[in-house]
């Protein structure tokens, strides 16, 4: 298990975070990788194998916050522009998943709702956010629902997605009715979340996914993604 930090304001630990991953910016790998993103986000040009050869010493050394300190050290690093800060956080946030409960919903929402892109709401959705349902199930009803029913695109998406890795413990009948909630958005983003979360559980239950999508009124890109491992 990471070790804990145990002394130093969280300001601090971000700061050691920030001026480690600032010495290794790469300016040639930032063009790429801004291009890749379509131009959303700065980057320090970082590929993610150099990241995590600089993280993973640092935790080492530094330990990762304890949960109750957690939280403003993602904050802060997430209100730095570079998309690495973000992916920093978010890893640390997954070396903390277990911990996840009622009192980090809030700053679940910050983090799915600002600097939004599906390179970060994905993840944020299928492991963080899917960690903290899966261990408080209570939780489902109040933030799903809202989440469904929000003007916030990503929060509707993280909706879709949060399920992604439960397998044979999907609430299908959950699931299916988000999807049939949103199936009419004509957003590719909402379009390829729906296929996508019914690919996934149809490798746990293929016959149910093939009969929802018969069932139902799906744009083409969704239904070729739902059944693109398991045909019609």
């Amino acid at each position: 298990m990471a070790g804990t930090v145990r002394t130093g304001s969280a300001a601090a630990y971000a700061d050691k975070l920030e001026t480690l991953l600032r010495s290794h910016a790469n300016a040639e790998q930032t063009v790429e990788m801004k291009a890749y993103m379509r131009d959303q986000f700065s980057f320090l040009g970082i590929r993610t194998p150099e990241r995590a050869a600089l993280t993973k010493p640092f935790m080492k050394e530094h330990g990762v916050p304890a949960m109750d300190e957690l939280g403003s050290v993602v904050r802060l690093l997430w209100a730095l522009p570079e998309r690495e800060f973000h992916y920093t956080a978010m890893l640390l946030m997954e070396k903390r998943k277990k911990e996840l409960g009622p009192e980090r919903m809030e700053l679940l929402e910050h983090l799915i709702t600002t600097k939004s892109w599906w390179d970060t709401v994905d993840l944020l959705a299928s492991h963080l956010a899917g960690a903290a349902f899966g261990k408080h199930p209570e939780l489902v009803p109040a933030y799903v629902e809202k989440w469904i029913g929000s003007d916030n695109l990503w929060l509707r998406r993280s909706a879709i997605l949060y399920q992604l890795g439960y397998k044979d413990r999907t609430d299908a009948a959950l699931l299916f009715s988000l999807i049939r909630r949103t199936a009419h958005e004509s957003d590719f983003f909402m379009r390829k979340a729906i296929g996508w979360a019914l690919r996934e559980y149809g490798k746990s239950d293929p016959d149910a996914v093939r009969a929802f999508v018969r069932e139902t009124e799906l744009s083409p890109l969704s239904v070729r993604e739902a059944l693109k491992h398991i045909g019609e």
